[in-house]
Formats: structure tokens, C-alpha cells, sequence
């Protein structure tokens, strides 16, 4: 084992891409694709700053800023159900059917977020 590997890491958690913070980085699947639509959210963003500092129509920035605000919006969205289908569900596994179902209704809903 590495120096960055741990005995302790939960064998569930390693399948899921994640584990406890108390052994390794906190890191699922999804965070490589998140990180990339950040960074070009952000590289947008700078492009939008200079359009500003150019003197560019409010129309022409406002429909870019809107861009942005929905790359990032969209990121958010992909890192919390990705936590709860994750994260949620590894430590409401071992509930019955019946005690899932507030779980499975948390989930529906947070495709609106």
C-alpha cells in the first residue's frame, strides 16, 4: 500500500468512487467532467470580464453571463445528485424497502433543483 492508501477505507465506498474523509480525498466519478465544465465556465467568465472592459453591448453580456450562470448551475446540480446517489445511498443501504421510500422521493425531487 501507498502512503496515500489506507487499511481503514470502506470496500462499498472504494466501488463507488469515494471514500470517508477521515482516509482518503473525497472523490466520485463524476468530478473529473464537473472540473472540466468549470474550468471552461471559468475561462468563459474571463472572456466575458474582457467583453466588459471593451465596452461591449449589455445585451451581448448579459446573454454570455447567462451561459455561465447555467455551466455552473449544471455542475451543481450533476455534484448533489451525484452525492446522493452516492454518498445518501451508501449509508441508507441497509434500509428495508419500506424505510427507503422517503429516500427514493428525496431523489425524484432533486432532479429539479
Amino acid at each position: 500500500m501507498s502512503d496515500h492508501d489506507h487499511k481503514s477505507a470502506h470496500p462499498d465506498s472504494l466501488a463507488h468512487g469515494h471514500v470517508h474523509p477521515d482516509t482518503h480525498p473525497h472523490v466520485h466519478q463524476s468530478h473529473a467532467a464537473i472540473i472540466k465544465r468549470l474550468k471552461r465556465a471559468d475561462g468563459h467568465l474571463r472572456s466575458i470580464i474582457t467583453m466588459i472592459e471593451e465596452g461591449r453591448e449589455c445585451v451581448d453580456i448579459a446573454q454570455q453571463l447567462h451561459a455561465v450562470e447555467k455551466a455552473v448551475c449544471q455542475a451543481k446540480r450533476t455534484l448533489i445528485q451525484d452525492h446522493i446517489d452516492h454518498c445518501l445511498e451508501d449509508t441508507v443501504a441497509s434500509l428495508r424497502n419500506g424505510e427507503r421510500a422517503p429516500l427514493e422521493a428525496f431523489k425524484k425531487i432533486t432532479k429539479y433543483l
